[in-house]
């Protein structure tokens, strides 16, 4: 039988951890995307609206709209029960129906993105329930605002949104969901400011209105799945180079401003009222 040394056992060991904290294994635009929506939305802000965020954030000293969105992708380990409970909350599978929303398919109980978002933006809305509900509330707002947009969240199911399509980028390995997550983003080694500055130099987005909460959450789930079935998305090889990258970085970058955006917006909707 063929037996391991201590020193092939530290090895390993030492590759499994490099390979969990590698940046392709992030959740959900990563922890930069989801801060990137908030800052981009935090400017845009109504004054009452702001108001009463830092109302609620006021529970939490030194929280701030970007240091709360990563908050739902690390439940599983500060809350496990409410991360199992929400896991579903982050995503909607609807590549294998044309990119057509059929919620008592799709998101049977509202367990979905798109449903989800509509009730938490509801729990925020009401001002009867207690302020600990609705901070938790807004901080599923902020971070399935960032999920929505991310095409790879609203595309198959089969391949569980790309996770189980395993690819090599930059010499190592990763898959489709992880690299649209934040792979191709870390490969530009840029901080939370210089890619904000980036994002903010884009074309102001189209499609940016006061939205409908019954309405734009599947609108906005659609769009994103459109992106996912693109030709070109999943890619031929499974290695893959920096074009792969110069040309979909681009899109992910424009669905991170847009998401602020529509953040903003969605916000002072809820939020704008005495």
């Amino acid at each position: 039988m063929k037996t391991f040394s201590l020193r092939s056992l530290q090895l390993l060991l030492v590759a499994a951890c490099s390979t969990a904290l590698l940046p392709g294994q992030a959740l959900a635009w990563g922890a930069q995307g989801h801060r990137l929506v908030a800052r981009i939305a935090d400017p845009l802000l109504d004054p009452q609206a702001k108001a009463e965020i830092q109302h609620l954030l006021a529970a939490e000293p030194g929280a701030t709209l970007d240091s709360i969105a990563p908050w739902a992708d690390q439940l599983r380990a500060q809350d496990p029960s409410l991360g199992k409970r929400s896991a579903s909350w982050h995503y909607i599978n609807m590549g294998e129906d044309d990119c057509v929303y059929v919620q008592p398919t799709q998101c049977p109980d509202g367990k979905c993105v798109v449903e989800a978002l509509k009730t938490q933006s509801a729990l925020l809305a009401d001002r009867s329930n207690t302020n600990a509900a609705r901070l938790q509330a807004l901080k599923f707002v902020v971070h399935l605002m960032g999920d929505i947009h991310q095409p790879m969240h609203a595309g198959y199911g089969h391949d569980r949104g790309g996770n189980t399509h395993q690819l090599q980028f930059d010499g190592r390995g990763t898959n489709l969901h992880s690299l649209w997550d934040s792979g191709m983003f870390y490969a530009q080694g840029r901080n939370d400011e210089q890619f904000l500055q980036q994002l903010l130099a884009l074309p102001a987005p189209a499609g940016v209105s006061r939205p409908d909460l019954q309405g734009d959450a599947p609108h906005w789930a659609v769009e994103s799945c459109h992106i996912a079935m693109r030709p070109g998305v999943y890619p031929d090889t499974r290695k893959l180079d920096e074009q792969y990258a110069d040309t979909w970085r681009p899109v992910a970058e424009a669905q991170v401003r847009l998401a602020g955006e529509r953040l903003a917006v969605l916000l002072n909707q809820l939020l704008d009222r005495p």
